[in-house]
């Protein structure tokens, strides 16, 4: 006689899709993650209801022509709205635990619970290493394996908003790497300054600053590696550190601004405790006297 035995897949609690909006929410980028164009991070739900293997993201610059007044002509006079596309090839990414129905009901605890746990972890880190490793590339290709040409040239299409804090303005990837050091080129407010500048004025075309409903203010977001951090908080007499005294009741409500993060100049600076892990072994002993860069993107 043969016993009845329940099937697999159902005893198995289904948590898919609440698992799914934990570990996104739960995400060290979650609070720059959305669908709306003034998002940093663009999240594309669109083939989660229709079939396809990549999604394209349109990238339209802002209008800068003057206005047309009084009676003047409209008509032949209209301004070019530039626009761009980036295409993203769509890709499953998973990982898995296996519990035999036996042991969960052998165990102190619950597996399947402790399972659900460590792949919510794993899911995060996942995610926030692509997007470390987003941010670092260079014309698609991860900084680690890109080529000092696919470097440099990268560098020239980018001088209008790439900064250097020892003022390195040439088109070698390696040589700006070399001046750096680790007395006079170390993270300060005025390089924050200076970055906001690049941004605002100099890159064309412009980067844009997020902005935010709550307080209608524009802000910029930089991610710090943390020795780069450290370094920004340590300055000497450290404009930075006076200034949080009335960020945190500015800022309390605000969704881009978490705890721990700072304040400067419109921009907020976020510590991001992965980068170094990251990218470390790509920037080792590249700095002035074979020191070890750190790196910070906007």
């Amino acid at each position: 006689m043969a016993d009845t035995r329940v099937a697999t897949g159902l005893t198995v609690e289904q948590w898919d899709d609440q698992f799914f909006t934990e570990y996104l929410t739960e995400n060290r980028f979650n609070g720059e993650m959305g669908q709306n164009e003034n998002n940093i991070i663009q999240v594309k739900e669109n083939l989660m209801k229709k079939p396809g293997d990549r999604v394209n993201y349109a990238l339209v610059n802002k209008l800068t022509n003057d206005a047309v007044t009084g009676r003047n002509t409209l008509e032949g006079n209209e301004e070019d709205m530039s626009s761009r596309s980036y295409e993203q090839t769509v890709t499953k990414r998973r990982n898995g635990v296996r519990v035999a129905e036996i042991d969960e009901q052998f165990s102190a605890i619950s597996l399947r619970q402790a399972a659900k746990a460590v792949l919510k972890d794993w899911s995060m880190k996942d995610t926030e290493h692509l997007i470390i490793q987003a941010l670092a590339s260079k014309n698609g290709t991860n900084y680690a394996s890109a080529s000092e040409t696919i470097k440099d040239a990268w560098l020239v299409d980018n001088a209008d908003r790439t900064y250097f804090a020892s003022g390195y303005a040439g088109g070698d990837h390696s040589a700006g790497l070399t001046e750096q050091d680790t007395t006079s080129d170390t993270l300060t407010a005025a390089d924050i300054s200076a970055m906001k500048y690049k941004a605002l004025v100099t890159a064309n075309p412009k980067i844009r600053p997020i902005r935010v409903a709550e307080n209608g203010r524009h802000y910029y977001v930089l991610y710090c590696d943390p020795r780069l951090f450290r370094d920004l908080k340590a300055e000497a007499n450290s404009p930075i550190i006076a200034a949080q005294r009335e960020v945190v009741l500015e800022m309390e409500n605000n969704r881009l601004f978490q705890g721990g993060d700072l304040l400067w100049d419109g921009v907020i600076i976020k510590e991001v405790h992965d980068m170094y892990s990251e990218l470390g072994a790509a920037l080792a002993n590249t700095g002035n006297g074979g020191t070890t860069e750190v790196g910070g993107g906007q």
